[in-house]
């Protein structure tokens, strides 16, 4: 299996094919809006910016998983990271990142790497191939060398 194989909602519940973006690179992020480290998008926002137009995807997964710090429905959450971040990149559909109602995608996420999902804003990064590279821990920003190298092709 590869990521391509896979569907999520949007946050609107228009389904996202991620198949839609084979021959790029993804950095998958699970968000939250009442987090300490929720900052970040602004950070994933810049990157976004800078990088789409060469064959990079940034996805937000809002879960609501650690903390409760994604409490918001879709209206809310959307409003949220427009208003206060600018975000433009694709947000997702609330899903669970861990436990038992796991969405499919990160079940595979997690099996893959070996890694669970520790809390918010830990980012996965996909090759163009659909394969898991590498999980990144929330507390690494966005901006650290290790995830932009890795969009700069190092």
């Amino acid at each position: 299996m590869t990521f391509y194989d896979f569907t999520i909602s949007k946050l609107n519940g228009e389904p996202l094919e991620l198949a839609a973006f084979k021959g790029k690179k993804i950095v998958l992020v699970n968000v939250a809006s009442e987090c300490g480290l929720t900052p970040q998008y602004t950070e994933l926002e810049h990157l976004y910016e800078a990088y789409k137009d060469k064959g990079v995807v940034f996805i937000g997964v809002p879960s609501n998983d650690f903390g409760g710090q994604e409490p918001g429905t879709a209206d809310e959450i959307q409003q949220f990271c427009s208003v206060n971040y600018g975000v433009t990149f694709p947000l997702a559909e609330k899903v669970h990142t861990i436990g038992s109602e796991i969405h499919p995608l990160y079940k595979w996420l997690t099996e893959t790497t070996g890694e669970e999902v520790t809390w918010n804003f830990q980012k996965f990064l996909i090759d163009e191939e659909g394969k898991v590279v590498q999980s990144i821990a929330p507390a690494v920003s966005p901006t650290d060398p290790q995830l932009v190298d890795w969009l700069d092709g190092k």
